[in-house]
């Protein structure tokens, strides 16, 4: 059954232009009317990241790191215990797109420097162009490439390392063996200087600033160390918060801030040390254990993990995903649920694409990384506005909403006053064109944008339908039969003939013959049943009045060609 208000053939293009029209317009700065309407399931404008796709090609993943110049995405990955008939250790080299291996690189030199299967625990920094710096077990520092055969790499003396960074210069890098800081050189693992602190295993290196900020939770102390003199300038006490488990220590670049994740929240203080705040998880009993940031958007992205104790309070076995502004703390985008994602098999590993739109989540427990897209729910631009039209016009409604991604949009009508409303078949354009039916008095319309994100609706509009004027002639008086003409002019119609009374300027010559001819005056633009004259609309009056004017003036001709004569 074909809808009555179908989408009419052919406005395509005219949607297009009324889109086009708009987006013009608030360009150069006009204002859009219309605008406002409400958020279905969400608040219009609310940002959330989506799963969009989860790789279980790289084993149990311990680091990710996203290389900035060939956009490959580097897993650091051990090997998964149930996966007995295969080892998955190594470091993996994945298409962001589909996580799908474009190599792995298994062999890294041992304390001996023989070649062996090793695990990649962390990965530190990108090489310039491909690459990654990382570090194996217990003590290695390797180097590779996407396509290598085996990683360079060579082994720090002294105890495991247990935490790492970049270094002050390019050949580099900032090594932790628990309690003691040393700069080590890549390719060689010679150890430059070093620096004991009183305890801990954790740090991050804000090198804009030439700053370390090392973790020594044992003795709730967070101690800064200048890199250039390579000694502790200052000390901040950290918040004695349940048992003390460290989840990370990292820096925001472009602010210096220092984020550290302790059992349940994440402590923030400013590059000076100053404390500026707390940052808690959604799941109440998850514990913060990867953070990333984005400079263009002055975000930090915060990885939460269950306990995996689901006899604990608060546990769900599931972790989380939280985005925050780094000026203010404050929440950047709704909390992403990252189901069965717990800390019994390792922490969680995070990297994010520059720009924030998609982020990489790893999962030690499920082998598995999460891909994660940005989306924000549709905001009303413009919506459509009421209108009053006749009877079998054409109607357009036009609306307009902004989102990530690009919302749909389906077209609602109600005819119980916006108690109730139903989906308009057909119409899934940002215009909606149709012709107007008396039936449709009264009735409102909206159109519902939706995406990935959430639904937004549009303001309602109200249609009013008057009826269509018939009228095709003029309107008149009708005198009585006998009677003197009506000294009234009459009305032409708007799509009839013109028409009306006789002007009764020589109704006093003629009124016998005025009053005779008076049953049309006044004509409607109806064809009567006297003839083809009749059917012109012109008043049988008019001509009568005619012929007696003419008749009177021949009259006076003829009466003074006789004078002359007589004369």
């Amino acid at each position: 059954m074909t809808p009555r208000h179908p989408l009419t053939p052919g406005r395509a293009g005219t949607a297009s232009a009324v889109l086009a029209l708009v987006l013009a317009s608030a360009a150069a700065g006009s204002p859009v009317s219309a605008a406002g309407g409400e958020g279905g399931d969400v608040p219009q404008g609310t940002v959330v990241y989506r799963t969009t796709a989860q790789f279980t090609t790289a084993g149990r993943v311990r680091d990710l790191l996203l290389h900035p110049d060939s956009k490959k995405l580097y897993a650091g990955s051990d090997d998964l215990p149930e996966t007995t008939e295969t080892d998955e250790s190594g470091l993996r080299v994945l298409e962001p797109a589909d996580g799908k291996v474009r190599s792995t690189v298994s062999q890294a030199p041992g304390p001996t420097g023989a070649l062996g299967r090793r695990a990649v625990r962390q990965l530190v920094a990108p090489l310039p162009g491909d690459g990654a710096v990382f570090v194996y077990p217990l003590r290695g520092i390797g180097t590779a490439k996407d396509g290598d055969a085996a990683a360079a790499g060579a082994w720090v003396p002294g105890g495991p390392v247990t935490d790492a960074a970049p270094g002050p210069t390019p050949s580099t890098v900032l090594v932790a063996q628990g309690s003691v800081l040393s700069e080590v050189d890549i390719a060689t693992a010679t150890v430059r200087r070093s620096l004991t602190l009183e305890g801990g295993e954790r740090f991050a290196y804000d090198r804009t600033r030439g700053t370390v900020w090392f973790t020594d939770l044992g003795n709730r102390r967070l101690h800064r160390v200048d890199v250039t003199t390579f000694q502790v300038t200052s000390s901040v006490e950290l918040p004695p918060v349940g048992d003390g488990f460290a989840g990370f220590t990292e820096v925001d670049p472009e602010t210096g801030a220092v984020w550290v994740g302790l059992d349940t929240l994440v402590v923030v203080h400013d590059a000076s040390g100053k404390r500026l705040g707390t940052v808690k998880g959604g799941g109440g009993a998850d514990m913060p254990r990867a953070a990333g940031f984005d400079a263009g958007t002055h975000e930090a992205f915060v990885v939460w993990q269950d306990t995996g104790d689901t006899s604990q309070p608060g546990s769900d076995g599931d972790g989380s995903l939280t985005v925050h502004h780094t000026r203010d703390l404050t929440q950047a985008a709704e909390p992403a649920v990252l189901p069965g994602n717990h800390a019994q098999s390792g922490s969680a590993a995070v990297a994010v694409q520059p720009g924030g739109a998609t982020v990489f989540v790893s999962d030690p427990a499920a082998g598995r990384i999460t891909r994660l897209e940005r989306a924000t729910s549709p905001r009303i631009v413009r919506g459509p506005e009421d209108r009053t039209v006749t009877a079998g016009a054409e109607v357009i409604l036009t609306a307009q909403a902004q989102g990530t991604p690009p919302p749909t949009v389906a077209w609602q009508v109600s005819t119980d006053e916006g108690r109730t409303w139903q989906a308009v078949p057909g119409a899934t354009s940002a215009t909606y064109t149709f012709r107007a039916a008396a039936a449709d008095n009264g009735r409102r319309y909206r159109a519902e944008f939706g995406n990935g994100a959430g639904v937004s609706r549009t303001g309602p509009a109200t249609l009013t339908v008057t009826a269509a004027d018939t009228t095709t002639g003029g309107t008149g008086t009708t005198p009585t039969p006998g009677g003197t003409a009506s000294p009234t002019r009459g009305t032409a119609g708007d799509t009839g003939g013109s028409g009306g009374s006789a002007d009764t300027a020589g109704a006093s010559a003629g009124g016998s013959a005025g009053g005779a001819s008076g049953a049309t005056v006044g004509g409607t633009g109806t064809i009567p049943t006297g003839g083809a004259l009749a059917s012109t609309g012109t008043a049988v009056a008019s001509l009568a009045g005619g012929a007696l004017v003419l008749t009177t003036a021949g009259w006076v001709l003829v009466r003074r060609g006789r004078t002359r004569r007589t004369g």
